[in-house]
């Protein structure tokens, strides 16, 4: 009995142990858009594993699927623009908070067209084609404000951004709402006279931010996995940022692209948010930092265009609590 007793004692402590180290998992879902690359580079780099994290990614562009596969539990994690977070059919209950920004567009988004379109005003009356609920498309929204005109001026086709390059071989739209890589390789791609980037996110600074969203049951009961996971990225950041040929390297076949291409993208297009910077974006519990301003501007457009029903409020969407730890 007493040799029972001990073997029984043994299994149960080797099955504490296996529970103590079991990772803690967070699964993801992002569009295909390099700004996300820290997460494949903290998981090249060895970080997750280190901080017994296990951490997997996919790609999903649809909006919808990401958040109904967050609202069913299946992930813990999602990544995107802070205007395409608010969108339809998000509400107060949808779930979801804010805890962090990764990147910011700095001419990766944009609208292209052909040389028969001169100007923005250009466009009224004709096709368009776009995703819906892309950053792009409140670059054009704002465009043709400032042009007097609206969304509803144009005739707007839904389209999937990956599909770009096809529906630009289509001369009877005049101008397609994109997003890198798809936007280049477009434009490279083109046999139409004079095809160009005619709006892009390097001229709208600060306005297309890319956040990390968690599931609130998760970030609630769990804000040090959450703490570790952040922790990654931004050491990520400053790795992309000091070793950027490196980088290029490592995310090149995880985004079916050259080193080259991912320099090239990288380049014109975006700009990781360091810890420093993000801790400015997100400010402090009691303590607001600037992404609550720009979510309320995108609020308003996003209200204005019909790409929300539901107006939410950034100290309510956006918590500081885990990242204002860090780096203290």
């Amino acid at each position: 009995m007493k040799k029972i007793l001990g073997m029984t004692s043994a299994i149960a402590l080797v099955v504490a142990a296996s529970s103590a180290q079991a990772a803690d998992e967070i699964r993801i879902l992002a569009p295909t858009w390099l700004g996300f690359a820290p997460v494949h580079i903290a998981q090249d780099l060895g970080c997750f594993t280190k901080e017994n994290l296990d951490v997997s990614i996919r790609f999903e562009d649809d909006l919808t699927n990401v958040m109904a596969a967050m609202a069913r539990g299946d992930i813990e994690v999602q990544m995107r623009s802070v205007g395409e977070y608010q969108g339809r059919p998000r509400d107060k209950t949808t779930p979801g908070i804010i805890i962090g920004t990764i990147d910011e567009s700095v001419g990766g988004d944009g609208v292209i067209a052909d040389g028969k379109i001169a100007s923005i005003a250009d466009l009224k009356g004709k096709t368009v084609a776009a995703e819906p609920n892309i950053p792009s498309r409140l670059l054009l929204q704002m465009e043709l404000k400032k042009a007097g005109l609206t969304l509803k001026d144009l005739n707007i086709k839904e389209i999937a951004t990956a599909d770009t390059g096809a529906v630009f071989a289509d001369e009877s739209i005049a101008a397609i709402a994109t997003y890198e890589p798809f936007m280049s390789q477009a434009i490279k791609a083109s046999s139409r006279e004079g095809a160009k980037v005619m709006i892009s996110s390097k001229d709208h600074r600060g306005l297309i931010i890319d956040a990390i969203i968690a599931r609130n049951e998760d970030f609630k009961a769990s804000p040090e996995k959450y703490g570790r996971f952040l922790k990654c990225i931004y050491q990520a950041v400053d790795f992309i940022k000091a070793e950027p040929d490196k980088f290029a390297e490592m995310a090149a076949p995880h985004f079916g692209l050259t080193a080259a291409e991912v320099l090239d993208i990288v380049k014109g297009s975006l700009s990781y948010t360091s810890l420093t910077e993000a801790k400015d974006y997100m400010g402090a519990p009691g303590k607001p930092g600037k992404l609550n301003e720009i979510f309320g501007t995108l609020m308003a457009l996003n209200l204005e265009n019909g790409a929300a029903d539901t107006r939410l409020e950034a100290a309510e969407q956006i918590d500081s609590s885990v990242i204002a730890t860090l780096g203290n």
